[in-house]
């Protein structure tokens, strides 16, 4: 991990864990040749590499194409010499934080790498703290089709936004029928009484 991670995991100020550097007073920490400074955490050394792939659609009615998402996911391992653990596959809402399946990858410390084909299919948004929290547990999410371009990251945001805000309405507008027929119910019974 970079020495500032390393800082942040330690309670320590950057330039305290700077200084603890120079001193060489931090064990298995070495500079990299873009000038980074890296530390090799004892326990993250230890830990058995366990590499899973991810793979997500919206409704089981794309079912194909959750085979094929799994499938080049897996190939993409092989091809890297990675040894994947298990392939994770789930039907659901790129919006939905309630994911039974993807909330097990996330709590299993375990889990080093997580594979997913787009950044969408793990998740709508948050990517960047989810990639931050796991980061400074010593894991990471690599994603293998990443935005070309800013025009493209920036329409795939709009196009997130957009759904949000759509599946909100819709869901407000049921929740809304559903208390009406509630509601008339409970009257239909307090009349019958």
């Amino acid at each position: 991990m970079k020495l500032s991670q390393w800082a942040k995991k330690n309670s320590l100020s950057y330039r305290h864990a700077w200084q603890l550097f120079k001193e060489n007073k931090i064990k298995n920490a070495r500079k990299i040749i873009s000038g980074s400074i890296i530390v090799v955490d004892d326990i993250l050394s230890d830990k058995k590499e366990k590499i899973i792939v991810y793979a997500r659609v919206s409704s089981s009615e794309n079912k194909d194409n959750l085979e094929r998402q799994a499938e080049q996911l897996v190939n993409y391992c092989n091809a890297k010499g990675w040894k994947v653990e298990s392939v994770i596959k789930e039907f659901g809402s790129g919006l939905n934080d309630k994911r039974k399946r993807l909330e097990k990858v996330l709590i299993d410390p375990t889990i080093t790498k997580i594979v997913v084909e787009h950044s969408d299919r793990f998740s709508r948004f948050g990517m960047n703290y989810i990639t931050q929290l796991l980061q400074m547990q010593g894991r990471e999410i690599e994603i293998i089709n990443k935005q070309s371009n800013d025009k493209d990251d920036l329409m795939q945001d709009f196009v997130s936004i957009i759904t949000s805000f759509t599946a909100r309405l819709y869901g407000q507008r049921r929740s809304k029928r559903k208390t009406e027929r509630l509601i008339k119910e409970l009257e239909k019974e307090n009349e019958t009484r």
